[in-house]
């Protein structure tokens, strides 16, 4: 996925931000295969979340945070 405003393909923290904002089922898969390839990712991906948890609208990050902390735990 091409993230607005960033030229390049690293994970930083606001190109976990709009993979999970705009991204598409692909892109979800692909954030998903990163995240079990490198479980580090998990941290980033909560630490973007958690930003967002109080908007009772941002339904994808409130998903990407239960996706983390679960799979953290079972870990």
């Amino acid at each position: 996925m091409q993230h607005r405003h960033l030229n390049h393909a690293r994970l930083t923290l606001a190109a976990i931000d709009d993979v999970i904002a705009r991204g598409r089922w692909d892109d979800w898969a692909a954030l998903r295969a990163a995240v079990l390839a490198d479980p580090a990712l998990l941290d980033k991906v909560e630490q973007v979340c958690r930003a967002r948890t109080a908007d009772p609208y941002a339904q994808r990050h409130h998903f990407w945070l239960h996706y983390a902390r679960a799979h953290r735990t079972a870990a």
